[in-house]
Order: C-alpha cells, then sequence, then structure tokens
C-alpha cells in the first residue's frame, strides 16, 4: 500500500500546486517525505479567523486512503474543534466505521474517496461554522456558546494577529 499512496499524495500535491485552491495552500514539510504536509489555512471571510494565516500539519498514514491523516495546528488557534494543543477534531478526519459513542455516521467519518482537498474545505468550514456538540477545546465551545461576541472573540483576534506576524517571520 506505501507505494500506491505515496502515488496517489504526489498526484493530489502535483493538482494542488496545478490548481490551487480558495482558502489554502499546501506543501511538503521536507521534500524527502511525501506523508508529512504543511499546510496554511487562510481565515475565511466573514468570519472571526479573516485575515489570520494558520499552519498546520497534515501527517499521512502509510495506508492512505484507506485510513485519515491527522493535522494538527502550529499556529495558536482558538477554535472549539481544535484541542489546545493544536489537534484537528472534525468528522471527516475520524477512523472509518461506526462511531462507538454513536454520535457520528459512518458516513460522516473518513472514506477513501477524500482529498486534501476535501480534509482542507472541511476544515475551512469549520472554522466558518464550529460544532458545539463535540468540542475538542471545551473552553472555547463554552465562550463561543455564551458569549461569543466578547472573551470568545478576543481569544480569535489575539490567534489572527499572532498568525499575521508569525506568517512574515
Amino acid at each position: 500500500m506505501t507505494e500506491q499512496s505515496a502515488l496517489l499524495l504526489r498526484k493530489q500535491l502535483a493538482e494542488l500546486n496545478k490548481n490551487p485552491v480558495e482558502g489554502f495552500s499546501a506543501g511538503l514539510i521536507d521534500d524527502d517525505d511525501i506523508y508529512q504536509w504543511e499546510v496554511v489555512v487562510i481565515g475565511p471571510q466573514d468570519t472571526l479567523f479573516e485575515g489570520g494565516f494558520f499552519k498546520a500539519h497534515l501527517i499521512f498514514p502509510h495506508d492512505y486512503p484507506l485510513r485519515p491523516p491527522k493535522m494538527k495546528f502550529i499556529t495558536e488557534i482558538w477554535h472549539p474543534n481544535v484541542a489546545k494543543n493544536g489537534d484537528v477534531c472534525i468528522s471527516i478526519l475520524h477512523e472509518p466505521g461506526e462511531d462507538k459513542f454513536g454520535y457520528e455516521k459512518p458516513e460522516e467519518r473518513w472514506l477513501p474517496i477524500h482529498t486534501v482537498e476535501t480534509i482542507m474545505i472541511s476544515v475551512i468550514s469549520m472554522l466558518a461554522d464550529p460544532n458545539g456538540d463535540s468540542p475538542a477545546n471545551v473552553d472555547a465551545a463554552k465562550e463561543w456558546r455564551d458569549d461569543p461576541n466578547g472573551e470568545f472573540k478576543r481569544k480569535v483576534a489575539r490567534c489572527v494577529r499572532k498568525s499575521q506576524e508569525m506568517a512574515f517571520d
């Protein structure tokens, strides 16, 4: 599977370089390792994250696309579906099959038809519309639910500012 997954990832990277998708850019962390990508998510327009440049790593398993990659923001980000350590928690990145907690339907979880593009579109959508029902960051979810224009907005604005400063380092 390793050879096939590497070929598939090379093809997806070439396609993204040839036809960039609005909202993110992607490349390799190390040119010699097709399984470790660095992506930059551009904060979606008309959201609290607008103007931000959020760097993240996508780490693919060698049996991709049978199993999903892991995604972790390297740039600090305050969001209900991003753990405080940066790990992204959305259905599309959860292992395929039944959810042992009964929260997600199998078709909402990872499917081998997903690509880097579909993952990133889901992440951009997550930034615009958090899922407060299954938060990875309970504190951010509580602030987002209780006072989205107060403390939550201030923390997101600080992260956006920091991301802008780091983008040009």
